[in-house]
């Protein structure tokens, strides 16, 4: 099979599909891949790199031209929209549930587009987002942490506070996997650390890993006001595969905060969960303020970090990457089940349920 790798397009994203070890893999399998050219250099991997392993190294029209199967990191831009084709093989992050001009674009180009984010063993874990997420929730207290400086129109508070003087409070929405990885990262920095859910039974898990040093409250919205007017930083960490995010934090409860608070949304390519988080923003201007509250919603938090996230990333997509170009899809889907939990579009029918019911769309149950 022909693997294409093209350069991402989204703004500051510096991550890329393959790295050139993965790419090994694949042309050790049989497989030729085109790579366009400078892809790979914002995450340090030359051309040169590439092309020591096998790879080809061509332009952006050949890459989507010849290749069968391409493989990304983000979802295609309008940009890119014109190279789409019927039975191409898109794999990738989507994020479908938030973006109905690509969902109708795919069905309308009559791709197979299969979504990163939704591939789900039988155990409800998401193998190709985790690492991802685990990237974003660290990085979310990194983030927040420099938002929290003054020059940068933060309340001017430290997390760790000093001797003498009251720690930062972190109030986290989600006690996922980027809850948790925000959790670690805030607790190591010194912040009190509050962290929201409805799953009693996470909670007591997370009670247990942390071993009682973070407070867990069972999510309602009377408490999570309450926490919230006191808070410093808020991390929004809520996941539905597939679908949008619910709005947990209302613009009400974001009217109450103090001044200076700062918000992170890590939701935001799902919709976002905070109801004011009305938009999307870039790592060029990555933040806005409501209510006197800077809002942080970069939607590709882990391409800040392109090194690290690529090597994570393909870790995780290249056993499935392999799959998919070994066996083809159909017998893919046949062997490994959660790859059919990937599906989105395919022959111009949607195949996502919850996709379906966010843009009101009909859509296929069965592959």
């Amino acid at each position: 099979m022909i693997i294409g790798v093209p350069k991402e397009q989204k703004n500051q994203e510096y991550r890329v599909g393959l790295t050139p070890d993965a790419v090994h893999e694949y042309i050790l399998a049989q497989h030729i891949v085109y790579v366009e050219t400078q892809a790979g250099i914002g995450s340090g991997f030359s051309d040169e790199d590439y092309q020591a392993v096998g790879a080809q190294i061509v332009s952006t029209a050949e890459v989507w031209a010849h290749a069968e199967l391409i493989i990304k990191v983000k979802e295609p831009l309008a940009s890119e929209y014109h190279f789409l084709r019927p039975n191409l093989m898109l794999f990738t992050y989507l994020h479908l549930a938030a973006n109905r001009e690509l969902t109708e674009v795919l069905l309308e180009k009559h791709v197979l587009a299969l979504a990163y984010e939704t591939v789900q063993l039988e155990n409800r874990t998401l193998p190709l987002l985790t690492p991802m997420s685990e990237v974003a929730g660290r990085m979310s207290v990194q983030i927040g942490a420099q938002f929290l400086e003054r020059q940068a129109g933060g309340r001017g508070v430290l997390l760790s506070g000093v001797p003498g003087v009251k720690n930062a409070t972190v109030v986290i929405i989600g006690g996922g996997v980027v809850g948790t990885n925000a959790a670690t990262v805030a607790l190591g920095m010194g912040a009190q650390v509050i962290i929201f859910d409805r799953n009693l039974q996470r909670l007591r898990e997370i009670d247990e890993q942390f071993q009682g040093r973070i407070q867990t409250c069972y999510s309602n919205p009377n408490a999570l006001t309450k926490a919230l007017e006191h808070a410093d930083l808020v991390i929004g960490a809520v996941l539905i595969p597939g679908a949008s995010a619910p709005k947990i934090v209302t613009r009400a409860m974001v009217e109450h905060m103090q001044v200076g608070a700062v918000l992170v949304d890590v939701a935001i390519d799902q919709g976002g969960c905070i109801e004011t988080m009305t938009h999307a923003t870039t790592h060029e201007q990555p933040t806005y303020e409501v209510a006197g509250v800077i809002h942080y919603a970069v939607a590709n938090i882990p391409g800040a970090v392109p090194r690290t996230a690529t090597q994570a990333l393909v870790n995780a997509t290249m056993r499935y990457g392999l799959i998919l170009a070994n066996e083809g899809f159909e017998n893919a889907c046949k062997q490994y089940p959660e790859l059919c939990q990937a599906l989105m579009t395919r022959a111009g029918r949607l195949y996502s349920t919850p996709v379906a019911r966010a843009h009101d769309l009909a859509v296929v149950t069965q592959p």
